[in-house]
């Protein structure tokens, strides 16, 4: 398949749908570029409104069809003036009814008054081009879009913010009066100039700061992208009852025949901010079944592919057999034992809790919340996040601001060693270049295309 090639022409007036496609009360049709107003007050009923119109001001009446000169559609349209709008840009937003032959027609007529439809990203990245955001910030906006759940969204808010673009320029500013304090002794000899002391303080405390962003990077991957978790046990043990309270909502059927779930179900469900996809498997057994056999099959397959096995035991029948504890041996760490249908046994309940055993009725929810509570903690173990304010989750960003450690890392052995400036100013240059990659003052066409290519179209 011949690989697509986005043309992101700042020349271009553009459009996009910025709403998903579907029926709904409002759509909303986004334009950017020179001359984009004087292009959508050609196809409005109340031209001159449009032309004369300052930033910020919204306006009614319909869109006409320059074909027939009949309406298309009833709208209101929010005008933005250059620099004062997201782009950076003239542009012109259009809300119109969520219909979608109208929405399509729209989008028609624009393309027939010279509109270009936007590539993904591109609204963004000519936000970008424009300097009305870093890359750090552009890459937020993709995060908060596809964020899975609330903590997800939370965190790339504060990226948009500028909170990590506000810590990469406090590392660069040091390293900017470094390097120019360097450049000035190697361009004067000893005699005309005073020898510069090297901060060595300050250079530490930037390789501490990058250090601290790299720590959250794994806890960002674990907000943005989320896990995987199974509820498996041998048959009518209530894997299926508890995927429901997960889910609070009859998703599963539950019976009491055993082997009802033929093969696993999944479902999306926040956990402690963390977004987790969930399976109920099938119960493990021994099956003449083809089907059920094919579904445990899979169910074990699936299995060794999460990250958290939560074993449902049934606590009238606490008993496992050597297979099963084979079983869970063979996932380590990964494996939580959680005892169900514990309002079926309240004395035997409350020596779970003292043996710090981890119990749950799936009927009354009783013992679910410190259930959630363990499985937050065990998704969370060996995490060392930051602040809410500064976490990456890009591998992008962990791979400069790894190379940007290194380099500076590399500058303080060369000074231990008493190598010549000029040697270890190279290793300066190089982390100012990781930065400015970082934050998009240094950039190459090919990895804006690949980073905003990424994003939704109208975005």
């Amino acid at each position: 398949m011949q690989k697509r090639i986005l043309s992101y022409d700042l020349g271009d007036p553009i459009c996009a749908l910025a709403t998903p496609w579907g029926t709904s009360a409002i759509a909303v049709i986004r334009t950017s570029g020179e001359g984009s107003i004087e292009l959508v007050s050609k196809i409005f009923s109340r031209p001159e409104a449009l032309k004369n119109s300052k930033g910020g001001r919204l306006h009614h009446g319909f869109l006409i069809s320059k074909d027939t000169g009949k309406p298309i559609d009833e709208v209101m349209i929010a005008i933005f003036r250059c620099p004062h709008s997201y782009t950076g840009e003239d542009s012109a937003e259009i809300y119109c009814h969520g219909s979608l032959p109208g929405i399509r027609s729209i989008l028609e007529t624009l393309r027939n008054m010279g509109f270009r439809p936007a590539e993904p990203g591109e609204f963004t990245y000519r936000a970008f081009m424009h300097g009305k955001m870093d890359l750090t910030r552009a890459e937020a906006v993709h995060e908060i879009v596809t964020a899975k759940t609330q903590k997800a969204h939370l965190l790339a808010l504060h990226r948009l913010g500028g909170a990590l673009e506000k810590t990469l320029q406090g590392i660069r500013s040091v390293l900017l009066d470094l390097q120019t304090s360097i450049e000035i002794q190697l361009d004067y000899p000893e005699e005309d100039a005073p020898t510069i002391p090297i901060p060595k303080d300050s250079i530490q405390n930037c390789i501490v700061s990058l250090d601290r962003l790299l720590q959250t990077y794994q806890e960002g991957k674990l907000y943005q992208e989320g896990v995987q978790i199974a509820l498996a046990g041998r048959t009518n043990v209530g894997k299926s009852s508890l995927f429901n309270r997960f889910l609070r909502e009859e998703r599963s059927i539950v019976s009491e025949i055993h082997g009802t779930t033929r093969d696993y179900i999944e479902a999306t469900v926040s956990i402690g901010g963390i977004p987790v996809r969930l399976y109920d498997t099938a119960g493990i057994r021994t099956s003449l079944d083809p089907i059920e056999a094919e579904g445990v099959k899979r169910s074990l397959s699936l299995i060794d592919s999460c990250a958290l096995v939560l074993f449902l035991i049934d606590c009238t029948d606490p008993y496992l057999t050597d297979e099963e504890e084979r079983f869970i041996a063979r996932q380590g760490n990964r494996v939580l034992r959680v005892y169900t249908k514990i309002d079926l046994r309240k004395d035997w309940y409350s020596q779970l809790n003292t043996q710090a055993q981890i119990g749950v009725s799936a009927l009354t929810g009783e013992g679910f919340d410190r259930l959630l509570k363990e499985i937050e903690t065990r998704l969370k173990e060996g995490l060392q996040g930051g602040t809410e304010e500064v976490l990456i989750e890009s591998d992008r960003q962990k791979e400069l601001i790894e190379r940007c450690r290194n380099a500076l890392i590399g500058f303080q052995e060369g000074i231990e060693k008493r190598l010549p400036l000029d040697v270890v100013a190279m290793d300066i240059q190089d982390s100012l270049q990781a930065i400015g990659e970082l934050t998009g003052e240094i950039t190459t066409e090919e990895m804006l295309t690949r980073m905003f290519s990424r994003f939704c179209v109208g975005k």
